[in-house]
């Protein structure tokens, strides 16, 4: 049936229904969105911060060729590595391939895990200040100075709450929370939370969205495999590549890269880097479900994407919602 039909077949439903498909690293989506989206006739549309990213292959467990083969997908490899990709132009692409896929009578299914970009995309950016390079530059020399937990503790002084949210060793966010706080003089937190701040939200769509919770310790098990596979098969070579051809880009600060970049500059052996990989996915994964469950209405299922048993319950609610 077309997404853009209503659920018992009569006169076309007002406006069309998008998926979101949400849920920690290692749970499936990719597997899920993939049969959900040749039952529906849909097209994947990527929401994951790293995978915009050309040649950055085994750190990001992109869909495959063959799975991409499958259906057509979106905002997977459109910008170099040393090309900062963020979430407002995320959210700009992405509301561009929704509609292109709602034109085609299709049905959309946004499929990943980075929430920044999930909300951007749905809730728009608040208006904030313009980035100040001067500033930027004093807190990278303080930082260097002080130490790389400095950013975090003058941010916790500043806006606890944003402190509270933002790891430790995001600087890029660490500081652009400082920055807003000292142009517009209140709390990043309290400007986010000020509904007057709030700025073009998603319209157009019924936003469906379906979240993947399966056991803890079944995904941490999967995670560190994925971890171990991705060491395998040449990670910290293919860091390598990147960073002899890009230079030391922000995109090499995600998650099993940072790694590969400890192993090739020796401040980690090829098995603790392989390890420490593992600690963080299994952090990101937990970081993650936190940030889902701030959502809205979302439709959790208690299982992984690829197992028999979870298509049936998803395809059911796509079906109710059509």
């Amino acid at each position: 049936m077309s997404p853009s039909r209503a659920a018992d077949g009569g006169c076309a439903a007002a406006v069309p229904l998008a998926v979101l498909l949400l849920g920690p690293t290692g749970s499936g989506k990719t597997a899920l969105s993939l049969a959900l989206g040749e039952r529906f006739g849909g097209e994947i549309v990527s929401c994951d911060s790293v995978a915009v990213y050309r040649g950055m292959e085994l750190g990001t467990a992109k869909p495959t060729k063959e799975e991409r083969a499958r259906l057509p997908h979106h905002l997977i490899d459109v910008a170099d590595p040393d090309h900062p990709f963020t979430a407002g132009e995320y959210s700009r692409r992405a509301r561009v391939a929704l509609r292109e896929i709602a034109g085609r009578n299709r049905l959309p299914i946004v499929t990943g895990g980075t929430g920044l970009y999930l909300r951007a995309l749905t809730e728009g950016l608040f208006a904030g200040p313009e980035r100040q390079q001067a500033l930027r530059q004093r807190l990278q020399l303080s930082s260097r100075k002080r130490g790389s937990a400095w950013l975090h503790r003058l941010l916790t002084r500043l806006d606890p709450a944003s402190a509270e949210r933002i790891h430790a060793n995001d600087a890029a966010k660490l500081m652009r929370a400082i920055e807003v706080c000292l142009a517009l003089r209140k709390p990043l937190s309290q400007v986010l939370g000020d509904r007057e701040q709030a700025r073009d939200p998603l319209t157009g769509f019924r936003l469906l969205r379906i979240g993947l919770n399966p056991p803890r310790q079944t995904l941490y098990n999967r995670l560190d495999q994925r971890a171990t596979a991705m060491f395998a098969a040449g990670l910290v070579e293919e860091t390598r590549g990147l960073l002899d051809r890009y230079g030391p880009v922000k995109a090499l600060d995600s998650l099993g890269y940072r790694q590969g970049l400890a192993v090739l500059a020796g401040s980690l052996s090829f098995e603790a880097g392989m390890a420490a990989a593992q600690q963080g996915h299994r952090n990101y994964a937990k970081r993650q479900l936190t940030w889902f469950r701030r959502e809205p209405e979302v439709h959790w299922i208690a299982g992984f994407g690829d197992e028999p048993e979870t298509l049936p319950l998803v395809a059911e609610l796509v079906q109710n919602n059509l």
